[in-house]
């Protein structure tokens, strides 16, 4: 005897049990893919973001890892050319006066001044200002000569044994005669008068260095202990 052939249409919800048994099995399969389904969207959907985050995080972790290789590679070699610096840096301060030569030099630059025929109105050296590796000499002066002495004096000081630098500050240079003859700049022979602070130079010595690198670290160590804030007192007033 065959089986009566059932439509969708006149299967009851209600009476899953009454189904054809092929029909029964379909509904099954459908139900298990729905639960699949959401147990996939549950389990795994929040999962897509992490991954992307962690490919992202991986792309960003191999380009700083090529970019220090880079540098790794290239780190001996730079470490050679600091060390030549450093060298070259010692050799040129090597040329500036030391401690012990500052007095003549300062002694020889206004010794130069009057050889030259200026009149040194004002030469008043002014205490050093020590830096990180080399000191500073300010020194006030006023001076009265021609543009060719000055020339002079510029030429001399470059001409002395040690190597000079000086650099000038707050300078004016104008006309002594300037009220009473207004053209007296516009003559190389008239005479000039030059006021302000010139700076020279000199290197600290191995002792000196030892005594600012410790001045400097103990002045950072007393900044980091004034930001330390105290802690507050426990419990209240009684």
């Amino acid at each position: 005897m065959s089986q009566k052939k059932v439509s969708l249409k006149q299967l009851d919800i209600n009476s899953i049990g009454s189904w054809p048994r092929t029909y029964q099995m379909g509904f099954c399969a459908l139900i298990a893919l729905i639960i699949f389904g959401l147990m996939w969207w549950l389990l795994t959907s929040d999962k897509g973001d992490v991954l992307k985050g962690l490919e992202n995080k991986e792309t960003e972790l191999r380009a700083k890892f090529q970019k220090d290789q880079g540098r790794a590679a290239n780190l001996e070699p730079l470490k050679q050319q600091l060390a030549q610096m450093e060298q070259q840096l010692q050799q040129m301060l090597r040329q500036l006066p030391s401690k012990t030569e500052m007095p003549d030099l300062i002694t020889d630059i206004s010794q130069t001044a009057l050889a030259t025929g200026i009149r040194n109105e004002l030469f008043r050296p002014q205490p050093e200002t020590l830096k990180e590796f080399y000191a500073e000499k300010p020194i006030d002066l006023e001076m009265v000569g021609t543009y060719h002495q000055f020339g002079a004096f510029v030429s001399g000081v470059a001409s002395l044994p040690r190597v000079v630098i000086m650099t000038m500050h707050n300078i004016s240079l104008k006309p002594v005669n300037a009220d009473k003859d207004p053209l007296a700049s516009l003559r190389p022979d008239g005479s000039l008068k030059l006021a302000g602070t010139v700076k020279t130079y000199r290197y600290l010595d191995e002792q000196e260095v030892a005594e600012q690198e410790k001045a400097a670290a103990d002045a950072a160590a007393k900044e980091n202990k004034g930001k330390k804030k105290p802690k507050a007192a426990a419990g209240g007033e009684s």
